[in-house]
This record gives structure tokens, sequence and C-alpha cells, in this order.
């Protein structure tokens, strides 16, 4: 009778993943910043805001970040009240791209750590 080893790989699978998942997370990020530079206001003077918009990722919380840079970032994110001259500018900038997002992020998520393993 033979005997077949196992052997089991498990951390660095496990480390794997996260490099797929902190990649994917960026991606995603990236992703909402590009359809949130559609939708952000933009002054007659020029595009501060929008030229302001970043994106970061935190591998050791595996969380992102997408954010405007700008001392009224916040302001004409939340008024709802301001109409802008830019087709398609509007408030909520971040948040809805974000939300309209979340099956596209899981997917590249999904691809992201799979593609680690390959």
């Amino acid at each position: 009778m033979t005997l077949n080893k196992v052997v089991w790989h498990g951390k660095q699978v496990s480390a794997r993943e996260k490099i797929g998942a902190e990649r994917g997370l960026r991606k995603w990020a990236e992703h909402v910043l590009e359809g949130a530079t559609k939708e952000v206001p933009v002054a007659p003077s020029g595009g501060t805001l929008q030229d302001s918009g970043v994106t970061d990722v935190d591998p050791a919380r595996m969380e992102a970040t997408v954010s405007y840079d700008t001392p009224y970032a916040v302001v004409q994110h939340e008024n709802l009240t301001y109409h802008h001259s830019k087709p398609g500018a509007k408030a909520k900038y971040l948040e809805d791209p974000l939300n309209a997002s979340r099956a596209e992020g899981l997917k590249i998520l999904a691809e992201n750590i799979r593609g680690a393993h390959e």
C-alpha cells in the first residue's frame, strides 16, 4: 500500500491572498476615484478640487481611502443646494460612485485574489 503525502502551504497561500486583496483594494479605489472625477465640481477658475483627488490603501487594516484634499471638499460633497457649471458635476461626488461600484469592486477584488495564486 502506498500513501500519498499532502503538503499544506497555508501560510504562503494566505500571504498571496493578502497581496492580491491589497492590489484589488488599490484598483477598486482608483476605479472609484475615476468615477468621482467625472462628478466632482470644478470652479470657473480651475479644477483645484478635481486635481486634489487621491487614493491610499492601508494593508494592515485592509482599508482603502479615496478623498479630495481641499478646505471646501466636504462642503461641496454635502451641500445638495449648490449648482455646478460642469456637466455631470454634483454633490455626493464620492459617495455615489462608491455605491455604484460595489459589484464591480467585488469583482476587482476577487480577480486580484485569484490572480495572486497564478
